[in-house]
């Protein structure tokens, strides 16, 4: 349980790749122990197995783009969470399970998964920020699915949940939940404003999410820099994109995040028409450098 919790902590800061090896090393010896464990032991072991899974899930999915691995792992957290009879991890792993279909523009897919991260919860008394957080990942795959207003919809839920927490105290968040806050509800809302065309309310709404992110918060910060990239490009302002973008891989150059760094190459592809500018030549300069090319490939 010790190990995973310090996994835990080291999601924000170390080599994703070093991390997953450990991540799993440690789902493995969990698993093996299960043979020789039962009672209250095997309880907190499949707890802290079904946590390390998750962790190994979200590694291979938002850090290193591995989809197939990542899918086939939620599984086996749920298997773990469904042990130790979890029903809040069990709505966390159905939920982050929920972005592969998403992302791959499969509604229906990520809709059947929430709509069951959502009976786990209830079934789990789940606190405001989790119930917020579903709504926010189901915003993000609706709007990856084309209905970037429906998502606003779901942003303003999500919100509202925040807002009327009349629960609040009587469930608490658990400690594995490190992953949201209202801040990165904002970065959600401002990823949605921008997918809607709302261009001048996603700049102040991502303006204000970076100016809150605290500066170890890399990998979020590389999205968020990315986003506003994409917003300057909306806007027509090349060199502030490529402000942007620049930032975002000094963020990078920290701390690999494969999903930041999507957001970079989705800004470089809107680029194109302006390529021969300066600034978007400099760009490219850092984003196809040796360390960044070696990064991209080797999911690091």
């Amino acid at each position: 349980m010790a190990v995973t919790a310090a996994h835990r902590r080291m999601y924000w800061s170390v080599d994703p790749a070093r991390l997953l090896a450990s991540a799993s090393e440690q789902v493995g010896l969990g698993a093996l122990l299960l043979r020789e464990t039962d009672g209250t032991a095997r309880d907190r072991i499949t707890r802290a197995l079904a946590e390390s899974a998750l962790l190994v899930g979200r590694i291979e999915f938002f850090d290193l783009r591995r989809t197939d691995a990542a899918a086939e792992t939620y599984v086996r957290a749920l298997q773990f969470a469904g042990e130790a009879d979890d029903q809040l991890l069990g709505a966390a792993i159905l939920a982050h399970a929920a972005f592969v279909p998403g992302w791959a523009g499969d509604r229906e897919g990520a809709t059947e998964r929430l709509a069951a991260a959502r009976a786990y919860g209830r079934r789990g008394s789940a606190p405001a920020l989790m119930r917020a957080w579903i709504d926010a990942v189901e915003a993000e795959c609706v709007s990856r699915c084309g209905d970037p207003n429906a998502a606003l919809g779901l942003i303003s839920r999500a919100e509202a949940e925040l807002a009327v927490d009349v629960d609040a105290g009587l469930h608490p968040v658990p400690d594995w939940m490190n992953w949201f806050t209202p801040v990165r509800l904002a970065a959600f809302k401002g990823n949605t404003e921008l997918a809607a065309g709302h261009i001048k309310r996603a700049r102040t709404t991502l303006t204000a999410v970076l100016d809150a992110l605290p500066a170890a918060d890399v990998k979020q910060r590389s999205v968020v820099l990315g986003d506003l990239a994409a917003v300057a490009v909306a806007a027509g302002d090349v060199e502030e994109a490529c402000r942007a973008a620049d930032a975002a891989l000094d963020e990078l150059s920290r701390t690999w995040y494969e999903t930041g760094m999507d957001r970079i190459r989705d800004v470089r592809r809107s680029l194109r028409q302006w390529q021969d500018q300066p600034c978007v030549r400099a760009l490219d300069d850092r984003l196809y450098g040796w360390a960044t090319t070696l990064n991209a490939i080797s999911g690091r």
